[in-house]
């Protein structure tokens, strides 16, 4: 659990990072937006990648959680695919600088610590996707003509599309709205 000035400290550095990109995340300009010193965001977090690391943690428990909802007898497949891709389209749309951490390339690249957390919550939302999508097939709840593999990289795509698009032309639309209309048309590519 974090302290009160470790959540300061993350929360700063989330809109940080949306305010002046991966390259403005320093710790000196950190320390300034927070109003501390540089030794006092140390004796909270490592180094900058451990704050990052922190942030994404957010991402793994969130993916971890939304694994489960397989389990869930009593939802059909797309509302299932549909649960997760609201909560997801409804976290960027309420915290908007997050778009700017989880979808900052530039961060992978660098640190091999940050680009494997990076692949272990892709690839657990991949496999999430894949286990709804395959037992929607079996249950004939989704189309058959491609594979689950495919179907959910669709899924995922579309939805890291949205919000890169609203993201980067200053959430100039809603994002919710457009999130909806969008899992219309996937449901129709999904469905039988």
């Amino acid at each position: 659990m974090l302290s009160e000035r470790q959540e300061q400290i993350i929360n700063e550095s989330i809109k940080l990072i949306a305010e002046k990109g991966i390259q403005g995340f320093t710790i000196k300009n950190l320390s300034k937006a927070i109003g501390i010193s540089e030794p006092a965001i140390y004796r909270h977090f490592k180094s900058k990648t451990d704050i990052l690391l922190t942030i994404l943690e957010d991402f793994t428990k969130m993916a971890d959680m939304l694994s489960k909802l397989v389990d869930n007898e009593k939802l059909s497949a797309f509302q299932k695919i549909s649960f997760i891709f609201n909560k997801m389209v409804d976290m960027f749309a309420e915290t908007p600088s997050l778009v700017s951490v989880i979808f900052s390339e530039e961060i992978f690249k660098n640190e091999e610590v940050l680009k494997n957390k990076i692949i272990k919550i892709l690839n657990k939302n991949e496999e999430t996707f894949d286990a709804i999508i395959k037992k929607g097939q079996k249950d004939k709840q989704i189309k058959t003509d491609s594979n689950e593999k495919t179907l959910a990289l669709m899924v995922m795509g579309s939805l890291r599309l949205i919000v890169k698009r609203w993201d980067l032309n200053g959430h100039n639309f809603d994002l919710k709205k457009e999130g909806k209309l969008l899992l219309k048309s996937i449901e129709k590519v999904l469905t039988t």
